[in-house]
């Protein structure tokens, strides 16, 4: 079954998405270059706890 993450900047740390993910295939955390809003370039966010 799939559960929703939540993704966090990792220099202003804002949550700026959210996803899904299956945990059985899945067991470690999301780390994915996207474009941040806030601080208006592509930074690295990270699945929040």
């Amino acid at each position: 079954m799939r559960e929703k993450i939540i993704l966090v900047c990792s220099e202003c740390l804002s949550r700026n998405y959210t996803t899904t993910k299956n945990k059985q295939t899945q067991k470690e955390r999301i780390e994915t270059q996207k474009f941040c809003p806030r601080c208006n370039k592509h930074t690295l966010h990270k699945e929040s706890k």
